[in-house]
């Protein structure tokens, strides 16, 4: 039995978003949930069948379930770097109280190597680019949701040498402006055998339990999602994290699709510790869009109290 299958629990009525969810649609990337005046929403990367390239709409909820999509792109090719931005996809929101402003990472994928764009919205009706902020390979940072200190605090995704130690690990930095990055550590390391290839980030969340991280996993093409706590004083301590995946591809639509293995991805969460509840909106298989949920207080017990008898390696 998968752990999935007692801490979280697949929406009977997945897919809730395909590519007959919009018109003309080839694939319905993975997404980006977030909240915005009490509305669930998404940033959803979307690729039309007449368009060379995706662009990221934004799609809304009452129930979290049942999402109309804008018919315009929020999101499209740079067009100060249009030579660079080649595949506008993977959007990772994080919504900064202390400026209460949604800050966004998306990679631009380019001849150059794979860097980040920072962007940065408070209505999803305008967006303004902040710039390129990360050196190549360093794929999608996620910006915490919350100050640290003071201070802005993201994880970083770098690309390393095939087979190297350390190779597609995990990183964590700070920064005074959103732009200038340093004091960088590593953070955490592949550390079992279900994501021993490669892992990568979505936006921290704080809780009362600490900065809950959900992440991907991957090993052979197949792309698992589970979780680790940080200190919330200091995030670069992990405090714990699951051995097993939370989910795991095992269902038809997470399979059959565009990606190159069977795949849910995610690319951040909710959490909402009033209700109890972790909501996962996750990209399945490069085509659609799943949704997995469970209790909050579970999710943080497993992180803390799953078998740890395997590689605890951490910065110190």
């Amino acid at each position: 039995m998968y752990i999935e299958d007692t801490v979280m629990h697949r929406y009977e009525g997945n897919p809730i978003i395909t590519p007959s969810s919009f018109p003309n649609a080839y694939g319905t990337f993975n997404c980006c949930p977030f909240m915005y005046k009490g509305k669930y929403m998404l940033l959803q990367p979307i690729q039309r069948k007449d368009e060379q390239v995706p662009a990221i709409y934004v799609a809304e909820s009452e129930d979290g379930l049942n999402f109309k999509i804008h018919e315009k792109p929020f999101i499209k090719r740079s067009e100060p770097l249009y030579e660079l931005d080649h595949w506008p996809i993977d959007p990772r929101v994080s919504y900064v109280p202390e400026d209460d402003m949604y800050y966004i990472c998306r990679p631009i994928n380019s001849s150059w190597g794979v860097v980040d764009m920072l962007l940065r919205t408070k209505d999803f009706e305008t967006v303004e680019e902040l710039g390129i902020t990360a050196l190549p390979n360093n794929r999608v940072p996620c910006i915490f949701q919350g100050k640290v200190g003071g201070r802005y605090a993201r994880l970083d995704r770098p690309y390393g040498a095939p087979g190297a130690v350390g190779g597609s690990s995990i990183w964590i930095s700070y920064s005074e402006d959103l732009i200038h990055w340093g004091d960088h550590k590593p953070f955490l390391l592949p550390y079992t055998n279900w994501n021993a290839d490669k892992i990568g980030p979505t936006p921290p969340i704080k809780t009362k339990y600490g900065w809950l991280e959900i992440y991907h996993g991957v090993k052979e093409r197949r792309y698992s999602i589970s979780a680790v706590l940080m200190d919330l004083e200091d995030p670069s301590k992990i405090i714990g994290k699951a051995k097993s995946p939370i989910l795991t591809p095992n269902e038809p639509y997470e399979y059959m699709g565009h990606a190159a293995g069977p795949t849910v991805f995610p690319c951040g969460a909710l959490a909402d510790e009033a209700k109890d509840e972790i909501r996962i909106y996750y990209g399945a298989s490069d085509i659609s869009v799943g949704l997995a949920t469970g209790k909050l207080s579970e999710l943080i017990d497993l992180i803390m109290t799953e078998d740890k008898e395997f590689d605890d390696w951490q910065w110190s």
